[in-house]
């Protein structure tokens, strides 16, 4: 079997964790690079016994080097709670670690996949979002740190496919959820689990009206993977979410009954240039990846909704 190995950067993350496990599972050797600024140990403790997997504490902020095939660029805390907490370290993570990472990438001649986000569209002025769209971004906000310096970061990678002939995947991940995600992250499906099964009340930013749409985990592994394996000439960036659309009002009333909770809705004012809609056009993710999401909003609410009950109950 040829078995690759794969250096995956943020690997202790919600989703970093995942894919390490999904990576492993098929065979490769992975090295799960982490800081534990929002990761966790607890996230990777069950792949420890597997001895194809290497955890390494190291911020991307430096440089690191090792020989590998494969690169995931995960590292950069994603929820407005942890990215705005230290904005500075927030665009030093995304614009530093990709220079640091692109940096390796080019002189072990590996193929690098950058995970970027669908809040490069800004509040778009467009919608449902293509990858065409250049987005609607507010460059001096509370939100910028994490919003330019995802932009910032495709920017270097393309510019390092372009001129250092760099093998380049870009990937604009959209609102993701699942099991590992931090109940204290700020991200409307944790935050409205864990106040549905502690009985508090859900907190709903602005009328409720906005809207997002939500893709489980495992579907957002698949097409990264799916990415990574296309043919060279494909660079990206492909958008990878779920098209089913949702008012904050609708996920908050399909968690108080899935919960069944006595949990009463109140409202709070809605923060600084957050988006109104949210939608990706997978069209792309269809023609390039053969990929669309499988798991439906309910059965990942189910499914997710498990987990913190567990980790609640400790």
């Amino acid at each position: 079997m040829n078995r690759k190995k794969i250096l995956v950067t943020g690997g202790a993350g919600f989703i970093g964790s995942h894919l390490c496990e999904r990576l492993l599972n098929e065979g490769n050797e992975v090295i799960c690079l982490d800081n534990y600024f929002t990761g966790s140990k607890e996230n990777i403790i069950h792949l420890t016994s597997n001895p194809y997997f290497e955890i390494i504490r190291h911020d991307v902020v430096h440089p690191f080097h090792v020989d590998v095939d494969e690169i995931y660029n995960l590292a950069c805390p994603a929820s407005p709670v942890h990215y705005q907490y230290n904005p500075i370290k927030t665009i030093k993570t995304s614009v530093m670690g990709a220079i640091n990472m692109l940096g390796l990438a080019k002189r072990v001649r590996a193929k690098i996949l950058q995970a970027s986000t669908s809040e490069v569209y800004g509040d778009p002025n467009v919608h449902p979002q293509p990858e065409s769209y250049w987005g609607n971004v507010n460059p001096i906000g509370i939100r910028s740190c994490y919003d330019e310096g995802k932009r910032c970061a495709e920017t270097l990678f393309t510019d390092y496919h372009r001129q250092n002939n760099v093998k380049i995947k870009i990937v604009r991940i959209f609102n993701t959820y699942g099991p590992r995600m931090n109940p204290n992250d700020g991200r409307v499906v944790s935050n409205f689990i864990v106040q549905a099964l502690k009985g508090e009340d859900i907190t709903i930013y602005g009328d409720g009206t906005q809207t997002r749409s939500f893709q489980y985990v495992d579907d957002l592994v698949e097409a990264m993977i799916r990415m990574m394996a296309t043919d060279d000439s494909f660079t990206g960036p492909v958008n990878t979410g779920n098209p089913g659309e949702f008012t904050m009002l609708e996920l908050a009333q399909q968690v108080i009954e899935l919960t069944n909770s006595k949990s009463k809705l109140i409202f709070m004012p809605l923060p600084s240039d957050d988006p109104k809609q949210r939608r990706p056009d997978i069209t792309l993710a269809k023609e390039k990846l053969n990929w669309e999401p499988k798991i439906q909003l309910n059965e990942g609410l189910i499914k997710t909704i498990e987990y913190f009950d567990n980790i609640l109950k400790k």
